[in-house]
């Protein structure tokens, strides 16, 4: 860092926060990006990122963050890697205590994601990629015209089973209760889906793999029998955890967690802003998220020239 006063701090080094960052800076705004560990977030974990327009043989997400974080950084802005400790939201500047010393900043992107909910059994760490997903819409074409599961009960449990069975010959929908939370259109739809087999009152009890997955373990919630199914890939689709213990009391969230911003990244407090998937949202993407960076750095910008 150059200095510690900057107009614009980003918390977060994902799509969203380098898209903010690329635009903040190219509109001549002192910008720093604040990450802990590396470029692209949870992108960063994907090995072939297939569905961001302009890489038509799919690009692994670890290089697309990095390529973002040139980008950005090639209009002047600046990247830290530390750990955001605190922060002081409704002071004027605002103030980020870092592992590395405070830093005074105009506004501030909340940009921190969040993190899917797992299982939880042993084996899913090492699985991601050959047989546990979290993303059906990322990863979903890896199993074409195989034989796949999904694991939830909600209306992201219900899109993500529609969709596979698009693609692949088979779909288990497993939920825990006797009957999916998702809303009625979307049960209505998977009954009548022919590839589509629900099986209820049943959770996950132990992977089956040896170097990839071939099927899963499941212990029926009502008796308590134990019963297996074959798969190629088990899709978990039980929630995910916004990335907000940082604001957690200082900003409006949802019942959910996100924080409450609209496509302007506006929070309830005047000069913060949240993007990317820590934000409420419909659908959490690398181009949604880095449609959020662009956005609201117009308004970063028209917040900026209030100050005058």
């Amino acid at each position: 860092m150059n200095n510690k006063i900057y107009q614009s701090v980003i918390i977060g080094g994902g799509p969203s926060g380098y898209t903010a960052a690329m635009y903040c800076a190219r509109a001549g705004i002192k910008t720093l990006v604040i990450e802990m560990l590396s470029a692209g977030g949870q992108m960063a974990t994907t090995s072939n990122v297939e569905n961001y327009p302009g890489f038509d043989e799919g690009i692994d997400g670890f290089e697309l963050g990095e390529k973002m974080q040139k980008n950005a950084e090639k209009f002047g802005a600046e990247t830290l890697y530390s750990e955001v400790i605190s922060l002081d939201l409704e002071s004027r500047p605002k103030k980020v205590e870092t592992a590395d010393g405070e830093i005074i900043a105009d506004s501030i992107i909340i940009a921190t994601g969040a993190n899917p909910r797992k299982l939880g059994l042993e084996g899913e760490e090492s699985l991601v990629g050959k047989g546990i997903g979290y993303c059906a819409y990322c990863d979903g074409m890896y199993y074409k015209d195989r034989t796949v599961a999904v694991v939830g009960g909600g209306d992201s449990a219900a899109e993500d089973a529609l969709y596979l069975s698009k693609i692949c010959r088979k779909v288990f929908l497993i939920h825990r209760r006797n009957e999916l939370r998702a809303v009625k259109s979307y049960v209505s739809l998977l009954s009548n889906t022919e590839n589509i087999e629900l099986i209820l009152n049943a959770k996950p009890s132990r992977l089956m793999y040896d170097e990839k997955l071939h099927g899963i373990e499941l212990e029926d919630t009502s008796d308590g029998h134990i019963f297996d199914i074959s798969c190629d890939a088990v899709f978990v689709a039980v929630g995910r955890i916004p990335n907000t213990s940082l604001v957690a009391g200082k900003l409006d969230m949802d019942k959910g967690g996100y924080i409450i911003a609209d496509e302007t990244g506006r929070t309830n407090i005047p000069g913060v802003f949240a993007v990317g998937d820590v934000r409420t949202k419909h659908l959490r993407q690398i181009i949604t998220a880095a449609s959020d960076g662009a956005n609201a750095s117009k308004f970063v910008q028209e917040y900026l020239d209030s100050l005058n």
